[in-house]
């Protein structure tokens, strides 16, 4: 027995040792040295970024900074990577160019690190006391090239592209000193404390660099500042550009409306986490359109005749109280894995269907509330909302609302091919849903004496007038909605968020007093979303949608094209033997109800085919209508307060 056992030992000794050999091939590369991880000291010295940004038929902006050095040895400066309200390693790099480094005249070499391609290495000569840094930020010629950033009307001055920093501390223990040159007779806005002009440079004064990184310019030839405070309490500004001046020209009701948007966030916040605030308003079809958060600013743009053809733009009218909300929610208070000690650590996404998706709740709610849109408008947007998550994304099948979290450092918002089933960032709009699932419930269970606003207020409320950060957890939140009415929020956050294939998030809806129909007539606000994009909508119908030229942008997964065969490229040349126009592909499917279905010759590459879409179901357009009977919640809380 012992010397079987000994026999078998030595067997598994052997096999052991084998399986400890390296097998026949490459091993890998050793790694380089980790970059210094921040550290929340001060940093001995400040930072001086300036900047020439006159360039305007290259599009080039032009840097010169001054890094104090530290200590005899190596150095490592950093490029930020992820983007605050990106939610992604999204940042230009490829946009510097012509990287010098100098210290005392002479030039200094300097490496770009294997892995962290953000980073740069550089080794200060002995008894440097500062690195002369410059380079260009060459932003885009084209618009696809990224963001159109400059134009001969207008620039916009994003200091995360413009400024290196170096590693190993917290950006707010990093002092910065900026400026910039713009055009003659420019105007501008920015969050930034301005510090005096001399000869065309806008000097500031100096501020952490979070605070710059957080701080953008919104500048041009065409300038216009309408203040919103009316309360006295800290500034509001509406700091407009446009590509023509008369674009400039909003009516005392228009901007009453804007007015009224902070009067109704102060009522929903009872805070403000700011000492001024900057609407950075650009109306151009030449510059890149924009919707992006900051703590005291936030930069939005859109069509150039926002003011001009008031009527007509609805549907851009969400935009500013969108972003707006963003300073209590995503800028004062945001997840806390969300936020990062610079902007080269990692962010994680896992909260923005709080971030993002109460924030879109907010937004609407505030329009309303605001008169920039109609309540009517409010309604007709949150039916096309609640038809996308009872039809129109199948992929919540198999994908939970929190995974989509991981879309934008998954895709950045790529195009997609089939957008239905694969998601993308669904933590915004059905985020909303569930938000306003929220809300009608604790308002159905207190007897309306309760709501989310409730919530707004002591979650988002506090510490009036602190602009710095406080993090929040998945149970902070359910601790903040047990503080308004006591229930299981946890179970019910997990249910709609975490869990795949959930109902659909209708609750809210029909628990506010309406549902969801379907009218082969499509409302107003359907209307002028579609002129907005320059597309047809014929989701609902045969489950595509087209651009001006006819070439399918959509495909619903399982839908009549889909089972057409229909994919995202494709161009509709003609319908029924006759050239395509939107209208006679609408009147087909209509006409296809009681007759022959739907013939399309599509163009795919450089192949065309017939394809028969035997869809009878007619157009179909969604709208709210009023279940009888029941309290009308939605209408309070649209209602402004």
């Amino acid at each position: 027995m012992k010397t079987a056992l000994f026999a078998a030992a030595a067997a598994l000794a052997l096999a052991s040792s084998a399986f400890a050999q390296p097998s026949p091939g490459p091993q890998p590369a050793a790694m380089p040295a980790p970059i210094a991880a921040p550290q929340d000291v001060a940093y001995p010295g400040a930072l001086t970024v300036q900047v020439d940004a006159t360039d305007l038929e290259r599009r080039i902006f032009r840097i010169h900074e001054t890094i104090p050095v530290t200590g005899p040895g190596p150095m490592t400066l950093l490029y930020p990577e992820w983007v605050p309200g990106g939610h992604s390693p999204r940042n230009p790099l490829y946009g510097v160019s012509g990287l010098t480094i100098r210290a005392g005249g002479q030039a200094v070499p300097w490496t770009r690190d294997p892995v962290q391609v953000f980073a740069f290495h550089v080794t200060p000569p002995a008894g440097a006391t500062a690195l002369e840094v410059d380079f260009e930020f060459l932003s885009p010629t084209a618009p696809d090239q990224g963001r159109m950033m400059m134009t001969p009307e207008m620039l916009s001055a994003e200091w995360i592209d413009l400024a290196l920093y170096p590693a190993g501390y917290f950006m707010r223990r990093i002092p910065v000193t900026a400026s910039i040159r713009l055009p003659e007779g420019w105007g501008y806005g920015t969050a930034l404390e301005p510090a005096g002009t001399d000869a065309g440079v806008v000097r500031f004064k100096t501020a952490p660099l979070d605070v710059l990184y957080d701080s953008p310019m919104l500048a041009g030839r065409y300038f216009k500042r309408f203040e919103l405070d009316t309360s006295g309490k800290s500034r509001v500004s509406l700091d407009v550009v446009a590509d023509r001046p008369e674009l400039l020209a909003a009516t005392p009701e228009q901007i009453e409306k804007h007015r009224e948007l902070v009067r109704q966030a102060d009522k929903l916040f009872a805070s403000r986490h700011y000492d001024h605030y900057d609407f950075l308003f650009s109306l151009s079809d030449r510059l890149g359109g924009i919707g992006l958060e900051h703590h005291r600013s936030s930069e939005d743009g859109t069509r150039p005749d926002f003011f001009t053809e008031w009527a007509k733009n609805a549907p851009s009218r969400n935009l500013l109280p969108h972003e707006y909300t963003h300073s209590w929610n995503g800028k004062f208070r945001r997840p806390a894995d969300l936020w990062t000690p610079t902007l080269n650590v990692p962010m994680r996404d896992s909260l923005l269907w709080v971030y993002e998706g109460q924030t879109q709740y907010w937004g609407y709610v505030l329009g309303a509330r605001s008169g920039l849109n109609t309540k009517q408008e409010t309604m007709d947007a949150l039916a096309m909302t609640a038809a996308t998550y009872s039809t129109g994304r199948p992929g919540r099948q198999w994908r939970s609302v929190e995974d989509t979290t991981n879309d934008p450092i998954i895709s950045n918002r790529r195009p997609q091919a089939w957008t239905s089933w694969q998601r993308s960032e669904d933590y915004y709009s059905e985020g909303q849903l569930v938000w306003l699932d929220a809300d009608t419930l604790i308002r159905e269970k207190t007897g309306g004496k309760k709501s989310l606003d409730d919530f707004a207020r002591g979650f988002f409320g506090i510490e009036d007038g602190n602009w710095s950060e406080v993090g929040y957890t998945f149970e902070d939140v359910v601790a903040g909605l047990n503080a308004v009415m006591p229930y299981d929020w946890a179970s019910f956050l997990t249910a709609r968020i975490k869990a795949v294939k959930p109902a659909f998030p209708l609750d809210g809806l029909t628990r506010g007093g309406w549902k969801l129909a379907f009218t082969e007539t499509p409302t107003e606000f359907w209307k002028q979303n579609e002129a907005s994009r320059k597309m047809v909508d014929l989701t609902y119908s045969l489950g595509l949608t087209l651009n001006r030229e006819a070439s399918i942008t959509s495909v619903l997964w399982d839908g009549p094209a889909y089972k057409a065969g229909l994919t995202v490229g494709g161009k509709i040349v003609a319908v029924n033997g006759i050239a395509y126009e939107a209208d006679l592909l609408k009147e087909a499917i209509t006409n296809a109800k009681s007759g022959a279905p739907v013939s399309l010759i599509v163009k795919d590459g450089d192949h065309y085919r017939v394809v028969t879409i035997d869809y009878r179901g007619g157009l179909k357009y969604p709208r709210l209508e009023r279940i009888e009977g029941t309290p009308d919640r939605l209408s309070a809380i649209y209602a402004p307060r």
